[in-house]
């Protein structure tokens, strides 16, 4: 029996503009239907953006390709519409925000280092 493939983890951040803070959160406390369907056909999911009053926004998502996930997305017309009207929140984004964000490296994950463990290490508990 084949494991499903481990998912792809990105993680991104952006710069939103500060006097755009609140029209941003409320833009995506009510993100388009189509645009949602877009994400998910796309194949990103367990997908979460924060954002602190600065204006830092860190995005976070799983996906089984995230070069398939992004070229999906670049190629469907209600991506293309949504980040139009999104574009302008950003800080100099040069382009699709989608494109401009900086992806950042994992550096700790707390289930790889459980695993590495294995089942002989004792609990901190004991």
């Amino acid at each position: 029996m084949t494991s499903p493939p481990t998912p792809e983890r990105v993680c991104f951040r952006l710069q939103v503009k500060p006097d755009r803070l609140a029209e941003y959160r409320e833009r995506h406390a009510a993100v388009w239907p189509e645009m949602l369907r877009a994400i998910a056909d796309s194949g990103r999911r367990n997908y979460s953006l924060f954002l602190d009053e600065s204006g830092l926004l860190v995005g976070y998502y799983e996906t089984d390709s995230d070069a398939e996930s992004q070229r999906r997305l670049a190629d469907d017309p209600r991506t293309a519409a949504w980040e139009a009207e999104m574009g302008e929140f950003f800080v100099a984004p040069g382009g699709r925000p989608d494109q401009s964000a900086i992806t950042l490296s994992e550096v700790f994950n707390l289930e790889h280092q459980l695993a590495g463990l294995g089942d002989t290490a004792e609990s901190s508990d004991s």
